[in-house]
């Protein structure tokens, strides 16, 4: 019988995720411990993208400002084109808090066509950094929205320095409190875990690369070497593509943190849902063929055990109930990492459904020219642009 061909299926796919995909699902490369410290300090500096974050970003500069790093340490804030006060509000944290950390702001006007906002405004940040008086040995990459435990910033140096790590990044741990973001968000993190299994992308003979863009430690030559950030200009995956370039360059690390925190909200079903749809078609290379896969793929993955063990019957059911145990089994981790009910363990189908809906409604945006969509900006279609090359010399640059 059909179904009991689609239930052997189902069973071999989650053999094989649970015993051959690297171990994805055991949440096991993690910045729990942290290594020794270099013989010296590098000196390190922050660029921070803000567009309209006004409600995070005093959180997130004063959390750098209070960085215990001995080596140097700056922190450069590009401001890209914010209408909210953004940029006056982390002046005024910065002052305020009394930091001998240097830092510096750069006003962003209007995105160069080929570049997506996010990147052009990282790549200002970049050249503004370089053009301190001791141009720094790393870049830390980071969003406007995330808090760095005091000692961030110096475990991923020593991090760094002890592996020999052009890139070092952490998935930061995103805000789980509202019940969208608990039903929604341990499922993102598992799902970006199965697609980039840390373990293959830590394996320096391994070709699958990732990072994850809220928190990258970046080798300032390495970078240089890879091509800057405009070789990445027009992508809106920008951290996994970042670390696709810079592991041809040397090897890269990333896992699993509690030092880094997302302080953004979820607090809707339509906020989970945008924050899906925002770059799920782009990771399907903006493809309608892989988009059909996908959408069948994930079907098989994840609908058909509990629909089998529903109406099936005989080996079918048996198969259906032993495959949807073991993708229980493999979501416990993550469940357990973000501190939500165990029940959410046996509901992954249901949320692998609202998944692919999502996936399926960023293609319908894309098409309707809305794709990428971020405070304001349909971003997807920058790719499709040639981009100038310009440097950021356009940008207003201050300092204190």
């Amino acid at each position: 019988m059909i179904s009991d061909v689609i239930a052997a299926v189902a069973l071999a796919i989650w053999t094989y995720l649970l015993c051959a995909r690297g171990g994805f699902w055991l949440c096991r490369e993690r910045d729990d411990t942290v290594p020794a410290a270099p013989p010296r300090w590098p000196r390190v500096a922050a660029v921070v993208p803000a567009r309209n974050e006004a409600d995070c970003i005093a959180d997130s500069i004063g959390s750098l400002a209070r960085q215990d790093y001995p080596g140097a340490f700056s922190v450069v804030l590009v401001d890209d084109d914010s209408v909210d006060g953004t940029a006056a509000v982390a002046r005024g944290v910065v002052e305020s808090l009394g930091s001998d950390r240097a830092f510096k702001l750069v006003e962003s006007r209007g995105v160069t066509p080929g570049w997506t906002g996010k990147l052009w405004a990282v790549h200002q940040g970049v050249e503004a950094a370089n053009a301190m008086p001791e141009s720094p040995d790393y870049l830390l990459l980071t969003d406007a929205d995330i808090v760095h435990e005091p000692d961030s910033v110096r475990a991923l140096v020593a991090r760094a320095e002890s592996g020999g790590f052009v890139l070092t990044s952490l998935m930061a741990k995103l805000r789980c409190e509202s019940p969208p973001e608990r039903s929604h968000v341990p499922a993102f993190v598992y799902f970006f875990q199965m697609l980039y299994p840390f373990a293959w992308v830590n394996d320096p003979d391994r070709a699958v690369a990732a990072a994850a863009g809220g928190c990258m430690l970046v080798r300032a030559d390495a970078l240089r070497q890879a091509g800057g950030i405009q070789s990445i200009r027009g992508a809106l995956i920008d951290d996994c593509s970042l670390g696709a370039r810079l592991k041809a360059v040397g090897p890269i690390w990333l896992g699993l943190t509690d030092r880094v925190r997302s302080i953004r909200r979820y607090d809707g079903w339509g906020d989970v849902r945008a924050m899906v749809s925002r770059s799920a078609y782009a990771q399907l290379n903006y493809s309608p063929l892989f988009l059909l896969g996908a959408t069948l793929g994930m079907a098989l993955t994840f609908l058909a055990a509990p629909l089998l063990t529903v109406f099936g019957d005989g080996f079918a059911r048996a198969a259906g109930v032993a495959a949807w145990a073991l993708m229980a089994l493999s979501f416990l981790p993550m469940v357990r990492f973000y501190r939500v009910s165990p029940l959410w363990a046996p509901a992954l189908p249901a949320v692998a459904l609202a998944y692919m809906l999502y996936t399926l409604d960023s293609a319908c945006r894309y098409a309707r020219g809305q794709g990428g969509q971020w405070k304001g900006r349909a971003q997807a279609n920058a790719s499709r642009h040639n981009a100038s090359g310009q440097s950021a010399s356009g940008a207003k640059i201050s300092g204190s």
